[in-house]
């Protein structure tokens, strides 16, 4: 039975070794020989050769017939800890998106899953486009004939943007303020809100608690913004990713958002 400490000992014998690492990574793949991953990880035969030895006496590595296979264990250790080094990169990468923004409302699933954004893009408004968050996110929203948002302010061109989904026959899904339903859902038509709130395609979730994320998931694309901690939403910044991986982070997170309203 593997206890923490075991753990804990295991993992930092692991994450300390750049050379080690690079050996795990290789072994993953497929058993190699000492020379092979000599030429593969273009590291002296010295520094591979005795790493593997401090890599077999830990349980890590099992040789046979002059290859090095990775132990099932230590496969689970590697991707793990690939996967924290990705996290942080991210986080790493885009610190002025997450470094004093409120992110309180983000769920335990979505922070431990924060990989899942790793293919993310930050856009950012500059001196000579001020509106370009917004812009990139209008497009996105243009293109799609769905969405599902989290809206914590009325932008004056939501409600057009919204009605013209909804005369495509598209489903418009949002969870919003009390305080903003009728400024938003009655600036749509009369008639197209009655038509899409009769067949379904359009649901409005409120809450009169204080929405601190603003999130959207379109066609191919999701859109995550962070309130500032002086409680300002960040205009200026939005992280934007078209992967499965991230439409899927930001699906679960809409659905936790919903169920809390």
């Amino acid at each position: 039975m593997i206890n923490h400490y075991t753990l804990n000992n295991d993992i930092t014998f692991l994450a300390k070794s750049e050379i080690r690492l690079k050996i795990l990574s290789e072994l993953q793949k497929k058993p190699r020989s000492v020379k092979e991953l000599v030429n593969v990880t273009k590291i002296t035969y010295s520094s591979i050769s005795s790493n593997l030895t401090k890599l077999e006496e830990n349980d890590h590595i099992t040789k046979k017939k002059n290859r090095y296979h990775l132990n099932p264990l230590s496969e689970i250790y590697y991707e793990n800890l690939m996967d924290f080094k990705v996290s942080m990169d991210l986080i790493e990468n885009f610190d002025d998106f997450w470094r004093n923004h409120n992110i309180d409302q983000l769920t335990i699933d979505s922070v431990q899953n924060i990989i899942d954004l790793k293919d993310s893009e930050l856009v950012k408004t500059t001196p000579l486009d001020i509106y370009k968050t917004h812009n990139v996110n209008k497009e996105n929203i243009l293109n799609s004939d769905n969405i599902k948002a989290i809206f914590p302010y009325l932008h004056p061109e939501y409600p057009q943007l919204l009605e013209n989904i909804l005369k495509k026959q598209g489903k418009v899904e949002l969870i919003i303020p009390k305080n903003m339903f009728k400024e938003l859902i009655f600036e749509i038509s009369n008639n197209v809100r009655k038509k899409a709130t009769k067949d379904k395609k359009l649901k409005v979730y409120t809450t009169e608690d204080d929405l601190k994320l603003y999130l959207t998931l379109c066609d191919g694309t999701m859109s995550l913004g962070l309130f500032k901690n002086d409680g300002s939403f960040d205009q200026n910044r939005l992280l934007i990713s078209e992967s499965k991986e991230a439409q899927l982070w930001a699906e679960n997170l809409f659905e936790s958002v919903k169920q809390q309203v």
